[in-house]
């Protein structure tokens, strides 16, 4: 019997193919009221690997957008593979330096750019002189739109993808402590991680996903593949904007969504925030901070269910989620926060995640000692481009170093206590940043907050809190710590209070490099 009857290379591409035609004829795409179906998505698609290929581009060739959560942002996870070519998607908060330096880095042949983009693209080109990608501007009017022009021209094309670990894409880490590594994502690894994020958050062909994660931010944690998969519905959202949002929610049917935990956040206490108006449940997947008590009562009371997830751009987005046992809904409200809080289990597709020490072994599974995060599992990167040694730290022995610190439980579970960079060690102690800033959380007035290290002659460094208030509320520093102080260890409450908006990453995850350099005094 020929081996060719039971295997097929796995590549997102596929998902598009097959839903282009059991779903010809539904919405996949709703962007500033215009509807596309599938089966007009599928052909946009092929035109764009016309396009690119009419251009040039070549299988391996890498091909990078600037754009925002847009029609053609979906289409660019579709078409670039479909013309053989390396997506690389471009953080939109980035400054041309940053973006010159990618697109020379990754070697790229095409930019695909909003037009609200020409000016800082014109300055990055500039940087890199007769190096410089050609470019094309998408979203202008009718008449000069080269997107749209390029698609309209193009013929259907699509080549054949014989690697699944071939690369896909290309995803720039954000850089914080040095220039930004280029992640390489593969076929097989974009497939199976989009099957299991449609598995754990329910998505289905009635399915409407709210585009409030940017999509370029680790290609939108693969469901820009995930949704399509199902025949869902993309509905783009070109900003993040709670009030816009809410819009959304309540008046075109969203039934899933992404967001970082600010943004959960500033939903949960906005003005159109009103228990009982949702339709359906809308479930939301968010990653980092843990959910508070507070928070998910707020969140309960608005139809919001919370879904706890944790991953890095090296790991394609989640990797592990806290898996939800039903018999944890009757426990009291404080317990569940406790048990949604753990970052939990590897998703599906994911080995088993490890807790290790220093020497690579596993810590004691008590819910107590600490140690580094390790991954591995096909959801995992083919290493950093054009950087073997990079690689080679963070993969030593076959598992891939998070650079966060957590715990493991008895029960398997695991729940993340800091960035090992962000444990604050104070006269000998460890304090866990995490733990304090859920203490400080458990105020009614507080909104967000971040702690970090500040030197301190005697203890070394000691602890400092920078807290965003909700709208309307006051409270002073004196009040906060003894708020603490019947909450955690005192040596633990932090010794200053600073108030004021956080510095934020273009996904909405608080910028402590920033203010770990601001408690330094530079």
């Amino acid at each position: 019997m020929s081996s060719d009857i039971n295997f097929e290379p796995l590549t997102p591409v596929s998902f598009l193919r097959r839903s282009g035609r059991v779903h010809a004829d539904r919405v996949a795409v709703i962007d500033e009221g215009r509807e596309t179906t599938y089966a007009q998505l599928l052909e946009r698609c092929e035109r764009l690997a016309g396009g690119l290929n009419g251009l040039g581009v070549a299988p391996g060739d890498r091909v990078a957008v600037l754009l925002h959560n847009t029609q053609a942002m979906v289409e660019a996870h579709f078409g670039v593979p479909m013309a053989g070519a390396v997506l690389v998607s471009l953080n939109t908060r980035l400054s041309a330096t940053e973006f010159a330096y990618i697109l020379e880095h990754s070697g790229a042949r095409i930019l695909i750019h909003d037009v609200c983009f020409t000016s800082v693209v014109a300055e990055a080109l500039a940087h890199l002189g007769s190096a410089a990608p050609r470019t094309v501007a998408a979203g202008g009017r009718e008449a000069d739109d080269e997107y749209e022009q390029l698609i309209a021209s193009a013929p259907c094309h699509s080549v054949s993808i014989t690697d699944e670990r071939g690369m896909l894409a290309l995803n720039y880490t954000s850089g914080t402590t040095g220039k930004p590594k280029g992640v390489m994502y593969h076929h097989r690894g974009a497939y199976l991680q989009s099957l299991a994020m449609a598995l754990h958050t329910g998505l289905t062909s009635e399915s409407r996903y709210l585009w409030t994660l940017p999509m370029f931010h680790c290609n939108g944690w693969c469901f820009p593949w995930a949704v399509t998969a199902v025949g869902g519905t993309h509905v783009c959202q070109r900003r993040v904007d709670p009030g816009e949002i809410w819009g959304a929610l309540y008046t075109l049917g969203v039934t899933h969504m992404n967001a970082a935990p600010t943004v959960v956040s500033m939903l949960a206490w906005h003005k159109d925030a009103v228990p009982g108006k949702l339709q359906r449940k809308v479930r939301i997947g968010t990653g980092g901070a843990p959910p508070t008590p507070v928070l998910l009562a707020r969140m309960g009371e608005l139809g919001l269910d919370m879904m706890h997830l944790y991953g890095l751009t090296e790991t394609f987005g989640p990797s592990l989620l806290c898996d939800w046992h039903p018999d944890w809904n009757g426990l009291p409200l404080d317990e569940q926060a406790r048990l949604k809080a753990r970052q939990g289990v590897g998703n599906v597709i994911s080995e088993t995640a490890r807790v290790v020490d220093e020497h690579g072994q596993d810590v004691p599974a008590d819910g107590r000692s600490m140690g580094e995060i390790a991954l591995r599992g096909n959801n995992l990167m083919l290493g950093y481009y054009r950087d073997v040694e990079a690689t080679r730290r963070a993969c030593p022995d076959g598992w891939f170093r998070t650079g966060d610190v957590g715990v493991m439980y008895p029960d398997g579970y695991l729940e993340l206590r800091d960035r090992s960079k962000d444990v604050i060690i104070s006269g000998g102690e460890n304090i866990a940043s995490v733990e304090v800033e859920q203490a400080i959380a458990t105020h009614p007035a507080v909104l967000e907050s971040a702690v970090v290290a500040a030197p301190d002659e005697k203890w070394g460094e000691v602890p400092v809190a920078y807290v965003t208030l909700r709208d309307g509320e006051t409270l002073s520093a004196d009040v906060l710590a003894e708020h603490l102080r019947k909450r955690i260890a005192r040596y633990k409450v932090p010794k200053y209070f600073v108030f004021g908006e956080l510095p934020k990453t273009a996904t909405g995850k608080i910028q402590k490099f920033a203010l770990r350099s601001r408690a330094r005094g530079q």
